[in-house]
């Protein structure tokens, strides 16, 4: 299972001080090549504040063009999608449910 992972759209919102303070980011997942029978894929997105609820910071303020991908990538909860991904690929490539026979045959017990 070759699974690759990039980010496909990323919104910057900057402050008064033209200092990134929040990130809208959508990371695009896809298990093997379109057109295999193991071929999957699934999208994630998150928008990353540039202080938490408690107030600690997740990133320093710093402007739009100092980001790089891997910056952006170390924002996201990347081990949290992988392991949401392997179950998703589990449950419909290699273990899907299993489709139910109708038995047209039965009879009602008397």
């Amino acid at each position: 299972m070759a699974v690759t992972k990039a980010i496909t759209k990323c919104i910057p919102y900057e402050n008064a001080s033209s200092k990134v303070d929040k990130w809208s980011i959508e990371m695009k997942y896809e298990n093997d090549s379109e057109g295999d029978s193991t071929y999957y894929t699934s999208t994630f997105a998150i928008t990353v504040p540039q202080l938490d609820d408690d107030g600690n910071a997740n990133f320093t303020l710093k402007a739009k063009g100092s980001w790089t991908n891997a910056n952006l990538v170390a924002i996201c909860p990347v081990s949290e999608w992988d392991v949401v991904f392997a179950s998703q690929v589990d449950s419909v490539i290699t273990n899907p449910p299993v489709e139910s026979t109708p038995d047209q045959a039965f009879s009602v017990p008397s």
